[in-house]
C-alpha cells in the first residue's frame, strides 16, 4: 500500500521500487516461497486506504501487507487491519500504534514519527550546543509528533523551543511561513514528508536565509530522493534518520548498486523502508517453515524476529512491535557527482521511548501540536 498521486508521491513511489527490487533478487521468492504481489495507490487519503485495504483481503486474499506510507492512512486502517487478522509490517510512522493503541497485528521496521526526532533534539542541544530552536512542519499527525519528540528532547537538555509553525499538508507556498521566523534562532527543526521538504527549502534559500539561519531535517524533510533536485545549496544540510545510503555494510552496498542500476538514483527513507520490510518478513517465513497461510503464526513470527544484517543495520523489535536499531545523524555532502546523506555520528539501539521509562511515557498523552506544552514561545 503505497502513494502516488499528491505531495506524498516521491516517497510512495520509491517505497513501490524497494520492494520490487528485493522480490527481484529473490527471483520473486520469500524463504523459498512464491510471491504474488498487488500494489495499492491510496492517494495519501485515510479514507481510500480504508477502502484499499478492504479490497486486498478480501478480493486479492493476501497474507500480509506492507504499507502504508502516512500517519493518517495508518490511524485510519488500524480497525481494519484488527477485523481482518492481517499481518501488517508499517512503513507509516503514527507513535500510538506501538505505544497506547497496540495493535497485535502490526510490526514495525522503520521508527515511529519521534524516535529519530529525539535524537535530533538530543545532538542540537548537546552536540551543535543551540539555545534557541524552531519548529516547522506539515500540519498533519506525522509532523506534530516528529515535532513533539525534538521538543521534548532539546528541552529537557536546556534549548528552548520559542516558535512552532505548522503549513497545512498541500499549502501552495510556504512565503508567509517563512516571513514568520523568528530572527534570533540557533536552529530550524522541519519535519516534512514527501516533496515538500524540497519546496520548503528553495523558498526558505529564495528568501536569503540559506546562511543565517541552519536547518535541521527530520526522518524525510532531505530524503535522498530529494537531493539531486536540492543541488550544491542543500551541502552542509543536517537531518536524522534510520537509513542513509551511505551506510558502510554489504546489504547496503548491494541495495544502493540495484537502486542506481534499475532506477537512477539513490534509495532513501521509503526505498529502504519496503527493502528493510522483505528483509524481516523472508526472515519469519522462513522461521515459520514457509506456513505463511497460518496468520497467527506469521504475525508471532513476526514479533519475535531479529535480523542483524538488514541495509539499515541490526533490526530488532521490542514487546509492542516496534523497531529497535541505529539512527544517523547526516550531512549532506557531494561525492562523486552525488549528493548523499553522510552519516557523522550513529545512535545505537535507539528504541521508540528514547531514554525514558516505557510505562511512564505511556501514562502520558500521546505527543501532538500540544504535548508537550510549549512553554518558551515568543511572539
Amino acid at each position: 500500500m503505497t502513494v502516488k498521486t499528491g505531495p506524498l508521491a516521491s516517497g510512495g513511489i520509491q517505497m513501490e521500487q524497494g520492494l520490487v527490487l528485493y522480490l527481484k533478487e529473490h527471483n520473486n521468492m520469500l524463504a523459498g516461497v512464491p510471491v504474488e504481489l498487488f500494489t495499492v495507490d491510496t492517494g495519501g487519503a485515510p479514507a481510500v486506504a480504508r477502502t484499499k485495504l478492504q479490497e486486498l483481503v478480501e478480493l486479492n486474499k493476501i497474507d500480509c501487507m506492507i504499507g502504508p506510507l502516512s500517519t493518517q492512512e495508518a490511524l485510519a486502517i488500524d480497525d481494519t487491519i484488527r477485523e481482518t487478522k492481517i499481518p501488517t509490517v508499517f512503513v507509516a510512522a503514527a507513535d500510538d500504534l506501538t505505544q497506547r493503541r497496540v495493535n497485535p497485528w502490526v510490526i514495525r521496521v522503520t521508527s515511529t514519527s519521534s524516535q529519530c526526532a529525539h535524537v535530533m533534539g538530543d545532538y542540537a542541544a548537546r552536540d551543535l550546543k543551540y539555545k534557541r530552536a524552531a519548529t516547522i512542519a506539515d500540519d498533519i499527525a506525522y509532523g506534530h509528533e516528529m515535532n513533539a519528540g525534538f521538543q521534548r528532547v532539546f528541552e529537557e537538555e536546556g534549548g528552548k523551543v520559542v516558535q512552532k509553525l505548522w503549513p497545512p499538508l498541500a499549502v501552495p507556498d510556504y512565503g508567509t511561513y517563512i516571513a514568520q521566523l523568528n530572527p534570533k534562532l540557533d536552529g530550524l527543526f522541519c519535519g516534512f514528508a514527501g516533496s515538500n521538504g524540497f519546496r520548503f527549502f528553495r523558498q526558505f534559500y529564495e528568501y536569503g536565509l540559506k546562511d543565517k539561519l541552519p536547518l535541521l531535517g527530520g526522518m524525510t524533510a532531505f530524503d535522498e530522493s530529494l537531493l539531486p533536485r536540492m543541488g550544491d545549496d542543500a551541502i552542509g544540510l543536517l537531518s536524522v534518520c534510520w537509513y542513509s545510503a551511505t551506510i558502510d555494510n554489504p546489504q547496503n552496498k548491494k541495495f544502493v548498486a540495484a537502486m542506481q542500476r534499475d532506477y537512477k538514483v539513490d534509495p532513501g527513507f521509503y526505498a529502504a523502508a519496503t527493502y528493510t520490510a522483505a528483509a524481516v518478513l523472508e526472515a519469519s517465513v522462513k522461521a515459520l517453515g514457509a506456513r505463511v497461510g497460518d496468520k497467527e503464526a506469521l504475525r508471532d513470527s513476526l514479533h519475535a524476529i531479529k535480523v542483524e544484517d538488514t541495509c539499515r543495520g541490526p533490526v530488532s523489535l521490542d514487546k509492542n512491535g516496534n523497531v529497535v536499531g541505529n539512527v544517523y545523524v547526516r550531512r549532506v555532502e557531494k561525492e562523486n557527482g552525488r549528493f548523499v546523506n553522510k552519516v557523522i555520528k550513529t545512535y545505537e539501539n535507539i528504541g521508540q521511548f528514547w531514554t525514558y521509562d516505557p510505562d511512564a511515557f505511556i501514562k502520558s498523552p500521546v505527543y501532538s501540536r500540544d504535548f508537550p506544552a510549549a512553554k518558551n514561545l515568543e511572539n
